[in-house]
């Protein structure tokens, strides 16, 4: 299973700069220069690897130089791309209040008296925040919506990767259907 790390949003000038849209708290680790990168265009299953030549801050994003990415058009064909790493080769996270995205994918969401509200199908990160996006149970028609609920200890209190649940106490109206 892949783990995403980081997308290209766009080129930047003209020297084949990309602007990189970061999904991991490492983006020094992962970013740094020598690094080989794993990348694919999103609706691509085979991804291609990238050396990263440099990396640099501007104005609160990721600027990404790769080897061989030299000018704007070489740069523009990436746009899209995402950055993966294997699941199978990331620790094991030390806070038990952390969590990759694919460790909550698939797991049953359910509230405080039990009742399956649906499954957590995918983890979306804005810049407000994660949110957990739900396919709706039986008890939530219609069935197979998703439902958007933030990913905050007030809303999800409870979150057992072991026994592959989560444990919702929504707000009165978060969960109805429009």
């Amino acid at each position: 299973m892949e783990l995403v790390v980081g997308r290209v949003a766009k080129s930047h000038g003209v020297r084949g700069e990309l602007v990189v849209e970061v999904r991991t708290d490492e983006p020094e680790l992962r970013f740094a220069p020598g690094n080989v990168l794993k990348g694919r265009l999103p609706r691509a299953t085979a991804t291609q690897e990238y050396v990263v030549e440099s990396a640099r801050e501007h104005s609160g994003r990721l600027l990404l130089r790769l080897v061989g990415v030299d000018d704007r058009t070489a740069s523009d064909a990436l746009r899209g791309t995402l950055f993966v790493v294997d699941t199978a080769d990331l620790p094991p996270s030390a806070d038990p209040d952390e969590f990759y995205d694919h460790e909550l994918e698939g797991l049953t969401a359910t509230l405080t008296d039990g009742t399956v509200v649906g499954t957590v199908a995918e983890v979306l990160h804005s810049a407000a925040g994660e949110l957990l996006s739900i396919k709706a149970s039986e008890a939530f028609p219609p069935a197979g919506r998703e439902i958007l609920v933030p990913f905050v200890t007030a809303i999800v209190p409870t979150v057992s990767v072991a026994e592959g649940r989560i444990v919702l106490d929504p707000p009165e109206g978060l969960l109805d259907a429009e």
